[in-house]
């Protein structure tokens, strides 16, 4: 859960340590600690969701941070959620960002994606070259996402399954 320290911070508990939001080097530095302690206890990842509302009920803001060890042990820190930054300030958005990982393997590239409370109907995909688009609207939840490729794919290849809320995209490499 999110918690208030003195100086008006937002934190939120990963159970491996606490991420600040308060300053950007504390931040940082949270990162960095929360890494070790990820890999001291062998995780890989963890990742952390928060829903508010408004006081009026009408406006629910999700946002998520995820914080994974990437390769050679690098900490990669992804959010996720219907909170977006702008030069004006955080703007809450109809539409969620969904939780994604890329895998670059051998002979293709596998995106999982996360969904949850979509039913596989509900959920279109459209795979370019360089980029997929993943876009879901069941209900108030509504996700999407573009997500940049690391190789350039064959869009004739395209596998996907769904199950438990989770989308797997297998695309062969050029």
């Amino acid at each position: 859960m999110p918690e208030k320290n003195a100086d008006e911070n937002i934190e939120i508990n990963f159970g491996g340590g606490k991420i600040s939001f308060g300053g950007l080097f504390q931040g940082l530095g949270n990162v960095i600690d929360l890494m070790s302690r990820m890999e001291e206890t062998g995780q890989d990842g963890v990742s952390q969701e928060q829903e508010f509302t408004s006081p009026s009920g009408r406006v629910k803001a999700v946002y998520g941070l995820s914080v994974k060890r990437g390769l050679g042990g690098r900490p990669t820190v992804e959010s996720f959620g219907n909170v977006k930054k702008t030069a004006k300030g955080p703007v809450v958005e109809e539409e969620r960002e969904p939780l994604v990982d890329v895998f670059d393997e051998e002979e293709q590239i596998v995106v999982i994606v996360e969904l949850p409370g979509v039913e596989e109907e509900h959920i279109h995909t459209e795979v370019q070259e360089a980029s997929i688009t993943v876009s879901a609207v069941n209900g108030e939840r509504k996700y999407y996402k573009e997500i940049a490729l690391p190789k350039a794919v064959e869009t004739s290849t395209v596998k996907s399954k769904y199950r438990n809320g989770v989308l797997e995209i297998r695309i062969g490499k050029k």
